[in-house]
């Protein structure tokens, strides 16, 4: 079987395992009461694990044991896992063929009070042990899952170098219609939604300042006082990917690593790499996805741990006019 043949197995067990833990979630979600998935379950280095969280992490080994090939052993590594899993079970980390990187649901948050969407994360690797990157990621998946009043869940889906893949599912009566998802074509921010991520309230003054010296510099002061960016701050790392993908935003920035690595180096509440783990659906969308510091790809290492800092561009356009003046930007506040 030819690499083309294998990562196409592979995207359609992706997408396969995110269909059946949609699944699973939607049904809890309606036999469950919400103060009951939102307990807390654990609290891990990485984020605050809750009961919502442990249920989808059954769902998925469950998954694994019984529909995971034998030709392509693979280790799985997610969100608050407490040790190494590999499928088939009992296979020796060191025998394993591939990395999986997956999100369980992130936008937990979101979800467990039903106020938006969460998403399934999902990017696979060759094995290269501790040396894996986010880079590494072939194959990519990610699904939506939706709130209780919700009927439609988007599902994105890539190989690297063969373009994107989109499909909406109708939860009422589980059919599948292709679609059609675009990046904006704008040539720059203005009227449109462009966020700098600041979800919670450290660091909250200093993300803010940095934003609103960044839109000051770029197109100044609007006549009359009316809005020229509109935010939205989408608590999920997979939704503001989409959020890109559909065209609906412009231009997203996670830059907590570096204010955190400044203000409060102990703040552990950062973009992951395993919240980053379909950057490549956005990269085969047409996104640009870059460290903000250097203006290369986004990367980092396959783990649960490392804090990422990246910002999406919805086109080249956006990003030759915002990579400079923000870098010039947060080199000042480094400096500071």
């Amino acid at each position: 079987m030819n690499d083309r043949a294998v990562h196409e197995d592979l995207r359609r067990l992706l997408c396969s395992l995110q269909d059946h833990l949609r699944e699973g979630i939607v049904n809890q979600q309606a036999t469950s009461r919400p103060e009951d998935l939102a307990k807390v379950a654990a609290v891990t280095p990485s984020d605050t694990l809750y009961q919502i969280d442990r249920i989808s992490e059954e769902i998925i080994h469950a998954w694994f044991r019984e529909n995971w090939p034998e030709e392509l052993p693979v280790e799985l590594l997610m969100e608050g896992q407490e040790r190494k899993a590999t499928y088939p079970e009992g296979t020796v980390v060191e025998e394993t063929h591939w990395k999986c990187l997956l999100d369980p649901i992130d936008g937990t948050r979101n979800l467990m009070v039903d106020k938006r969407s969460a998403w399934v994360l999902a990017g696979i690797a060759p094995q290269k042990g501790n040396q894996n990157v986010l880079r590494d990621i072939q194959v990519a998946a990610m699904t939506e899952l939706p709130t209780t009043k919700s009927w439609r869940s988007d599902q994105l889906s890539a190989i690297r170098g063969a373009g994107l893949s989109c499909t909406a599912h109708d939860l009422r009566n589980r059919t599948t219609e292709p679609l059609k998802l675009r990046p904006s074509q704008a040539g720059d921010c203005r009227h449109g939604f462009a966020t700098i991520t600041r979800f919670f309230p450290c660091g909250l003054e200093a993300l803010s300042r940095i934003e609103e010296t960044l839109w000051k510099q770029l197109y100044k002061e609007s006549p009359g006082g009316s809005p020229v960016i509109f935010n939205d701050q989408y608590l999920t790392t997979g939704g503001q990917l989409y959020e890109l993908i559909a065209g609906h935003d412009r231009f997203i920035a996670d830059l907590r690593p570096v204010v955190f690595s400044k203000l409060n180096p102990a703040n552990q509440l950062s973009c992951h790499p395993y919240d980053l783990a379909a950057v490549l659906v956005a990269e085969e969308a047409g996104v640009l996805v870059e460290n903000p510091l250097t203006g290369a790809s986004v990367d980092a290492p396959m783990d649960t741990t490392t804090p990422v800092c990246w910002v999406g561009y919805a086109n080249a356009a956006i990003a030759d006019a915002i990579r400079p003046v923000l870098r010039d930007i947060l080199e000042k506040f480094r400096s500071e």
